[in-house]
């Protein structure tokens, strides 16, 4: 074999698992375990916080997945097929949360002396990352701006 010619290394694929739904972070590290105990060329786990009952693994094949799931409780099943990185992407990928909010959309305000209490949006200020709330609670309406960061969307206006 000369310089030039290199053997093609294995690539690995990602493999979708199915779990009990709150149960992932427990599976994922019983897997963690069960890879290191045995040496598994197993690359990475992902549990993404958005998309429940669901975990990522990233392997050579999937006998090496079935290997290290095999027995573990809460595990329901390997999803069939291989997941393509697009797809994983946007579970690793944050946007921020300023993103996802517009006007007229109802919050749940998660910190400061307002905790716990829903507001509606009334103006959304990107660059600043701010929003201007009215609590639905109050007697009078209000208007607060507070930092997005502080508010975690509850229902998107209609």
């Amino acid at each position: 074999m000369s310089s030039e010619e290199k053997k093609p290394t294995p690539s690995t694929s990602v493999f979708a698992i199915r779990t009990t739904a709150g149960q992932e972070k427990n599976v994922a590290n019983l897997i963690a375990n069960r890879v290191e105990a045995n040496n598994l060329p197993i690359k990475a786990i992902l549990v993404p916080e958005v998309l429940k009952g669901y975990i990522f693994v990233e392997a050579d094949g999937p006998h090496f997945v079935e290997e290290a799931i095999a027995g573990i409780k809460h595990v329901r099943s390997r999803v069939k097929g291989v997941v393509s990185f697009s797809e994983v992407e946007r579970y690793v990928v944050i946007k921020p949360v300023i993103e996802e909010l517009d006007t007229g959309d109802i919050v749940e305000i998660v910190g400061g002396p307002f905790k716990g209490m829903r507001a509606r949006i009334t103006r959304v200020e990107r660059a600043k990352e701010e929003v201007t709330i009215e609590l639905l609670e109050a007697s009078f309406t209000l208007p607060i701006t507070v930092h997005a960061d502080y508010v975690k969307l509850v229902e998107k206006a209609r």
